[in-house]
């Protein structure tokens, strides 16, 4: 990393730490006298009259958004469920810790590359299912600050965005966790809920020791501290809503009427999603890839810059898709319509792929150019063939 990369992180640190103090300092987000946030400032008026109605206008009119999926999983290059896939032990996976060092993750290039592909947000795994946390948390020790990086990444990429106008969403594992003790289990919850080891996992609470509602006291601490320590959050991105998915009749035990309500109460402005929707109070619906319904509230559809990969891999070098590619996304994403939300893997030093970046600023300079493409619908799905009868 060259002297100037380090500077400009320091700077960007303290940045980061001062924009939180600032707006502690301020009054509560969305209360009289509240400054619209920098990406919100062309909704100002709207925002002084209805902060969270001005922030779905906002994300409406968005269209183009960069998600980041980083931890632990990036620095073996396999896939972002490498922990469930490969049923590495709790205690095993979390050696990979040791090695996190994001060197050379910039959040300064990393808004600068979106702010080229005329992108107006970002998305970034604050924790992803194996709970590793990117940011400073008092929940755990299992995160970025206590790891070799000594480093808190949400600050630095929330000071990087506040700076330049950039809506910054904060992905978070609700319904999945494959380290917390009391997070849902395989019995009750469905094989996907955790790793299928051999044998039992001595990390996991078991049986009558098993206390959901820990879990879920976990979490809301933890999305406090995102609303509370990083300044306006655009959005608050739940992820994992196979597991209580698959028990719809024990939905009520996630408290997700009470988890939302917190969520405005902290920063009024922030919109909550949860995929395809979970409760039916989400602000906006993120499905992946593609969307075959008529959407009674924002959508937002995600996809890869990866052949079908979250999490870097490297099998996929030299094969990621090009800008090309990215138009046509565009013009189908139009056609619901829907933002598109184009995920990148970051190297595991916590750079963004060389290929991603060729193909992001492409993307924007065809966007300057010829202007936004026109909506193009999904091609109709091959009917599925009929099996022989015998």
């Amino acid at each position: 990393m060259h002297a100037t990369s380090i500077d400009r992180r320091t700077f960007l640190t303290t940045l980061g730490g001062a924009a939180a103090a600032l707006a502690l300092s301020r009054p509560a987000f969305g209360a009289a006298g509240a400054t619209a946030p920098s990406y919100l400032r062309h909704y100002a008026d709207a925002f002084a009259r209805d902060p969270r109605a001005a922030a779905r206008t906002w994300f409406k009119e968005a269209r183009f958004g960069l998600f980041m999926h980083y931890g632990l999983y990036s620095l073996e290059g396999r896939h972002e469920w490498l922990q469930l896939r490969e049923k590495i032990p709790v205690v095993e996976y979390a050696k990979l810790k040791e090695r996190f060092t994001a060197a050379a993750f910039d959040a300064d290039r990393i808004t600068d590359v979106a702010l080229a592909a005329q992108m107006k947000y970002v998305t970034i795994t604050t924790r992803h299912h194996d709970s590793f946390c990117l940011f400073a948390t008092k929940q755990t020790d299992f995160n970025s600050v206590n790891s070799p990086a000594k480093r808190d990444l949400i600050a630095e990429l929330a000071a990087a965005c506040a700076k330049k106008g950039l809506g910054l969403c904060l992905y978070y594992s609700h319904g999945r966790d494959w380290r917390h003790p009391h997070a849902p289990n395989n019995d009750e919850w469905g094989g996907s809920a955790r790793p299928v080891y051999p044998g039992p996992e001595p990390a996991y609470a078991t049986g009558k020791n098993h206390d959901l509602n820990r879990y879920l006291d976990f979490m809301r601490a933890q999305i406090t501290e995102l609303l509370t320590n990083y300044g306006p959050i655009a959005a608050i991105w739940l992820d994992g809503i196979g597991v209580p998915l698959s028990r719809k009749e024990r939905l009520p035990e996630w408290h997700l009427p009470e988890l939302y309500a917190h969520i405005r109460r902290l920063q009024p402005q922030v919109l909550v999603s949860y995929k395809q929707g979970l409760n039916g109070d989400e602000d906006f619906l993120a499905p992946e890839r593609k969307y075959d319904q008529k959407p009674d509230r924002p959508l937002e559809l995600c996809d890869t810059l990866q052949p079908r990969g979250w999490g870097y891999m490297k099998e996929d070098d030299g094969h990621h898709k090009t800008a090309d590619d990215v138009i046509t996304m565009l013009a189908r994403a139009a056609s619901l319509p829907a933002n598109l939300l184009l995920n990148t893997g970051p190297l595991p030093d916590g750079s963004i792929h060389p290929e991603d970046v060729k193909t992001l600023r492409s993307v924007g300079e065809i966007l300057r150019q010829r202007g936004w493409p026109a909506p193009v619908a999904f091609p109709p799905e091959a009917p599925k063939a009929k099996k022989k009868k015998k």
